[in-house]
């Protein structure tokens, strides 16, 4: 399982992430949401929570992120590159981690918080990631004592191949957070998924 490379903002080029993934299935599989089961976006509700945009915040690591929704409540490690330009992803089902390469969350721009779907154990911290609603509520503590909340803007699940990678890195006129897990089918044959589940949201309130 690999964090493939190649988005590139005007200054920095980034790590595209195609797969937060176990490296094996759950000792008994989880299931995994369909692209059906994703849901939608509407234009509406992105304006909704996309209006009255909050000053964005001065940088600080963030520590823990807490999805209420879906009872996400994990620690976050820090995650860089490996040697092969690679991101790195979480050596287990838990904790989350933060990509340091990437805007910290609160900051102009688009921070990035990887989690495992699985792990050989069983569910890992994003298991139902896909469940999440627009609106939905993310909070990131930081090491500087604040907690900025994060609404989400959208749901979506692309197969590994046309992964959204200017969508997800690209330069953005906000403070924006990615969530990012696998999602689709297991596949045996290369022992991936087949697919990731992105959650867009932006701060609608600093911590």
């Amino acid at each position: 399982m690999r964090w493939w490379s190649g988005a590139a903002t005007s200054t920095i080029v980034l790590v595209a992430a195609l797969a937060a993934c176990s490296t094996a299935p759950a000792v008994a599989p989880a299931p995994t949401p369909s692209v059906a089961a994703v849901r939608p976006t509407t234009s509406a509700e992105a304006s909704t929570v996309a209006s009255d945009r909050p000053t964005v915040m001065a940088a600080s690591v963030p520590v823990r992120v807490e999805i209420p929704a879906i009872g996400v409540d994990s620690e976050l490690m820090r995650l860089g590159l490996q040697d092969d330009g690679t991101m790195e992803v979480p050596p287990a089902g838990f904790p989350a981690g933060w990509y340091d390469g990437a805007p910290t969350p609160g900051e102009l721009g688009p921070a990035v918080i990887a989690g495992h779907v699985d792990w050989t154990t069983g569910p890992g911290v994003f298991y139902d990631l896909a469940q999440l609603a627009v609106g939905d509520e993310i909070r990131v503590g930081r090491a500087d004592g604040t907690t900025p909340v994060f609404a989400v803007t959208a749901v979506q699940e692309h197969p590994k191949d046309e992964f959204p990678t200017a969508a997800v890195y690209g330069d953005i006129d906000h403070a924006g957070l990615r969530l990012i897990t696998c999602g689709g089918d297991w596949d045996r044959s290369v022992r991936h998924y087949t697919a990731n589940v992105v959650v867009f949201a932006e701060l609608v309130h600093p911590g």
